[in-house]
Formats: structure tokens, sequence, C-alpha cells
């Protein structure tokens, strides 16, 4: 969507979109924030990228690490902005590398994780409710997708599509796909995401619940790259900020160590479903995001041209607001933001409230017990944020105590 077009929103009117999120949706743009966030708080807390050039521009850096590589590399080569496996392939030799064309050099990670000899990847959904403040969520089940040729690491083989591709738009078409119509069963070229993690736990003996609690850390700390960006865009050209909501499919690889690596964010993921497996997890996907989103019907008077009233915080709450930005805040001082609640603390705390108890299959893992570790990553504090990790901080225990209190002060 255009600015002009989230310009356009109405009060009462709600799009699947944010705008700016083609900062992590363009695979060119995806390594800018990401290398930018690795300046921020170094490359060990945000190593879960491959490594990336952007050509025309980073061509003599690529030169540079490509001399250093000998003859026994491989990198893969992807069009920014191109979706479904179009335009991927892989490269061995300098010469096969485009000299003036826009595209996306990444090191191609040859040493993945394999089952029964194929490469996979996982489709990772991933929903964000609101920017400021901050609330993702990640679908407990999702995708598991298989090359449709064993995997090998002979060079005759690189311009095989089918055995280093693992999109599904791709294998499909290869004649020994084999499709999978039980989300529960490990079969054909397709799995369930849960049931992926059963295989895995059952049959190779893998604890999976670390890689799990990595994936959902790459999917934290990479929307939060896109925050700056998308915060900025949404006070400059949306009038409500309930007017957008956004669902992103993570498309995730394992190497042999188990480690988890991103490779591409999808800003509109295929909700298509060609099985009865697509259908179940997708469908009860989207039945719990639409609830999550909590859609409401407008009153009469909010249908009508210039009748709509936005929010507008009172001196006292523009006041906290600023208090509570300030640099160098210590944990006291952030703790004391909940010591008096305003109403538009009370609003961004009953909806945060009510949006968790109605999730579902999601898993809300931004806010949450752990957001101290991710303060570091942010470039500016948000309000919204520090009230809604301090909420965490002092009723995670007691969810109970906390929404009595919210009960109690809405009546007053």
């Amino acid at each position: 969507m255009k600015e002009e077009a989230f310009r356009n929103l109405k009060e009462y009117q709600k799009v699947n979109h944010f705008p700016g999120t083609f900062q992590i949706g363009r695979k060119d743009r995806l390594w800018k924030n990401l290398s930018r966030m690795q300046l921020k708080v170094g490359k060990k807390e945000c190593d879960f990228v491959p490594l990336t050039f952007v050509l025309p521009q980073d061509l003599k850096k690529l030169k540079r690490e490509w001399e250093k590589g000998g003859t026994k590399q491989r990198w893969i080569l992807k069009p920014p902005a191109a979706a479904r496996g179009i335009g991927i392939r892989l490269a061995c030799k300098w010469s096969q590398i485009p000299k003036k064309k826009p595209v996306v050099v990444q090191r191609y990670i040859s040493n993945p994780f394999l089952i029964n000899g194929s490469k996979f990847d996982m489709r990772v959904y991933a929903y964000v409710s609101s920017y400021n403040p901050l609330r993702i969520y990640v679908f407990k089940d999702g995708l598991a997708r298989f090359a449709t040729c064993k995997y090998s690491t002979a060079t005759k083989s690189i311009s095989n599509r089918f055995m280093h591709l693992t999109n599904y738009s791709v294998n499909k078409k290869n004649s020994s796909f084999t499709a999978n119509s039980d989300e529960t069963v490990c079969q054909g070229h397709k799995w369930g995401l849960v049931a992926l993690w059963q295989y895995m736990k059952n049959e190779l003996g893998i604890d999976t619940d670390p890689i799990w609690e990595s994936v959902k850390d790459i999917v934290v700390k990479t929307i939060i790259c896109s925050e700056p960006v998308v915060t900025s865009l949404m006070r400059a050209h949306v009038r409500n900020s309930a007017s957008c909501h956004e669902l992103f499919g993570f498309d995730i690889i394992l190497d042999r160590n188990l480690k988890a690596w991103i490779l591409e964010v999808n800003i509109s993921p295929s909700l298509h479903s060609t099985s009865q497996l697509d259908l179940n997890i997708k469908g009860m996907m989207m039945a719990d995001l639409f609830n999550i989103a909590g859609f409401r019907l407008p009153i009469p008077e909010s249908l009508q041209e210039g009748k709509s009233h936005p929010y507008v915080l009172s001196v006292e709450e523009r006041a906290k607001h600023l208090q509570f930005t300030k640099k160098n805040l210590s944990e006291l001082e952030r703790m004391s933001i909940l010591d008096t609640l305003t109403p538009d603390d009370l609003k961004v705390l009953m909806t945060t409230e009510d949006e968790f108890a109605r999730c579902g299959s999601f898993e809300r893992v931004y806010p949450s017990i752990d957001f101290h570790k991710y303060q570091h990553f942010f470039e500016n504090e948000r309000y919204y944020n520090i009230l809604l990790e301090q909420w965490m901080h002092r009723y995670y225990k007691l969810p109970k105590r906390g929404i009595a209190l919210l009960q109690r002060l809405a009546q007053l």
C-alpha cells in the first residue's frame, strides 16, 4: 500500500499492513536493517542472518570476501523483491556474479540439517497487532517444506533447484513431489511444524525447545529492526494506530548444528490452501488472528465524514510521556510508571490484556517476561513499550490481580 492509502483510512477501518514493512519484506532492506542492528548491539546478538552483500553497491566488498574463500565456496543470488523462488540461483564462480544488475548475494548455508537426506525450511507465522506499543505473536504451528531431491554438495548439482531450494512453489513442479493431507503425519514434502518437532524429538532424540526459542528470538529481533521506520510512518500517515495489523511469514532454516538462520520475511505470506494440511493449519491460524485483531462494528456517527474524533492526550498524559522517555532512566524510575495510571494507560493495558486472553494458538513473544534482553535493540525508547514491560514485570505471575486492578480503575 502507498502512503496515500494509509492517510485515507477511516477511523473504523483496518488494513492488513503497516506502512514501511518492506523494510524487512525486501531482501536488500532486511539485510540493511539487520546489519545496522548488528552495529548497534554486536554481531554475536544478531548472528542469525548469513553474510550478505547488496549489488552493485557492495561489489568491491564481495570481491574481497570472495578472494578469502578460495575455490570451494558457494553463494546464493536472490532478486531484492521477488518471491516464490523466482530468480534465485547458486554461484560458485566469480564469473557467475552479475556486476551491474541489482541482486542480493548471500553466503549459502551449505551444511543444512537434513531429514531423510533432504533439505527443508520452516514457515513460521508472526502476527503484529501493534507497533507502538509493540505486540508480537507467533503461531505455534506452521509448515516444514522439503526439497524434492536428496541434498548433495557435488558441484555438478549446483543448478538443481529441486535440491537447493525449499520453496513449495518450486518443488511442487517436480514430478517426484508427494503431497501430504494430514498435518499430524510426517510424510511427503510438506509437514506441519508441530509434527516436525515431534519427529525430531521422538525419532531423532533432539530437544527442539531451544530451537523454537531461538526461532522466536529471531522473529522479535527482526521485527524490532523495522520498528523505527514503521513507527515514524504510522505517526505521519495513520490517524488511528488500531487501523493497521500484519501477518508475516518468516522462512527459517536449520544448519547441521541446529542453529536457526533467517532466509527471508514475507509481508504477504500465501494463505492459499492446496491441501487439507494447509487448510487445517492456515484456517486455525486465521481464526485465531481475527480473534486477536478484535474487529469492531463502527458506530453510525463515525461513518459520517468529519465526525471521527481520535483520542488526544491530555496535558498531564503528555507530560508523563516526556518524563518516562528521557534517556538513562534508572530501573527504579521505570518501575514507577505504574504508580499512577492515566486513562490512556488504562486503554493500552486493557487492550493488551484483552488480546492476550483471546490469542488461541498464538504465543505472545513481545512483550514478555524476558523484555530486559530486548531493551538495547530499540533505537528509541517508546513510552508504551516501557508501560507494558513494567506491567509484565509486576503482574506476569499475578495476572488475575492485574486484571482486577484494571477493572476497578475502569469503573472510577
